[in-house]
């Protein structure tokens, strides 16, 4: 059985952008807007691109979704980096309630966010601090660094 680490991000990572979503209708544009940060981005093999870019885009929309629709607003989401992996951090302030993988539901009834965010990055995990909940996703900066 797949589980989220409880700890912060690994350390000494840069912040490369922040967005603030109130609600959903600022989901495309966080999209577009991680593909443009990371498009070119010196640390990332233009080879690479298209493969950590759909990961990264589909893990941020599912983290994001999940935070508005189950957390308080608003949703912050941080992509951030460091040595040898792009970080993706979403904090919602709704700290009663935990990361929960959705093992048991029937596969219509959604809640697969945090699973695919398991599937698609090399590690997920989860910590709070006194105002925010934060879920955070790692991925490599060259595809073929991906074990999973």
């Amino acid at each position: 059985m797949q589980t989220i680490r409880t700890s912060p991000p690994p350390p000494h990572a840069e912040q490369l952008q922040l967005w603030t979503l109130e609600s959903a209708a600022g989901l495309r544009e966080l999209r577009a807007s991680i593909q443009q940060e990371l498009i070119g981005h010196p640390l990332v093999r233009a080879a690479d691109h298209d493969d950590i870019l759909d990961r990264i885009v589909l893990v941020a929309t599912e983290l994001a979704t999940n935070a508005i629709r189950h957390g308080r607003p608003p949703t912050e989401v941080r992509l951030l980096r460091n040595d040898d992996s792009v970080i993706l951090d979403v904090a919602d302030r709704d700290l009663t309630r935990l990361p929960e993988l959705a093992h048991t539901r029937p596969l219509h009834a959604g809640g697969r966010g945090l699973l695919l965010a398991l599937t698609f990055s090399l590690e997920v995990g989860w910590y709070a601090t006194e105002e925010k909940k934060h879920i955070w996703a790692t991925f490599p900066l060259r595809a073929d660094d991906v074990t999973r």
